[in-house]
């Protein structure tokens, strides 16, 4: 059975893949994100976010418990007004950003790292003389982004503070969320939904051709 591990502690990510019923583990890594931007320089949001994937998923891969398993790690960034927005962490940040966001658009993009940590072909090849199943690992470490514009109705102050003080904000990029309190002020998205929950379904299974893995395998039937 092929294992999945996610490289996240976002509850909202563990929860769409469940609802989308793919079995997978939760290993989180503790990748100092603002290390990570200041070594390699990246301002881009596009490119952060699968800066920050790459690493998330490559620092799981590392840990022992990794071996045999698929690795996915996720990022996501906000673009506004040509700046990118990682989580605001305090109410202030988070204010004057959703001040300015109100009535208008930005674009959120969600990086996707994949690495295959199961043995390949010529691990394979040593272990056949044991008698041990030979393993299936193509060495695979692949990304892709997804992107979706999202547009906000025009917000009162009332409302921003009301929002704020609930905390949701605080831990998300660009200070909002579509899959909980922060949906009511999102007027539409163009793009793909779950990009802007943090993990696109369709994006993972385009990544785990390159594994040689059907999204269908990871299916678990006994929660259906």
């Amino acid at each position: 059975m092929t294992r999945l591990i996610l490289a996240s502690q976002s509850p909202a990510r563990t929860k769409l893949l469940t609802e989308a019923g793919i079995r997978h583990d939760v290993l989180v890594s503790d990748v100092d994100e603002d290390a990570v931007q200041a070594k390699y320089g990246v301002t881009d949001a596009h490119d952060t976010a699968l800066l920050l994937a790459r690493a998330k998923a490559e620092a799981v891969a590392d840990l022992p418990d990794s071996e045999g398993a698929l690795v996915i790690g996720c990022d996501s960034v906000f673009e506004f007004d040509g700046e990118s927005h990682g989580k605001p962490y305090t109410a202030e940040v988070a204010r004057e950003r959703m001040l300015r966001m109100s009535g208008s658009q930005g674009v959120l993009h969600t990086g996707h790292w994949l690495v295959d940590c199961r043995d390949t072909a010529a691990d394979a090849d040593e272990e056949d003389a044991t008698g041990n199943e030979t393993p299936e690992g193509t060495g695979a470490t692949v990304g892709a982004v997804s992107s979706a514009e999202v547009h906000f109705a025009r917000m009162s102050a009332r409302e921003i503070d009301a929002y704020i003080a609930t905390g949701e904000p605080l831990h998300c990029a660009g200070s909002f969320t579509i899959d909980g309190l922060g949906g009511a002020f999102i007027r539409k998205v163009d793009g793909d939904p779950h990009a802007v929950v943090g993990l696109s379904i369709s994006t993972l299974r385009d990544l785990l051709v390159h594994a040689n893995v059907g999204i269908t395998e990871l299916w678990d039937m006994d929660e259906q």
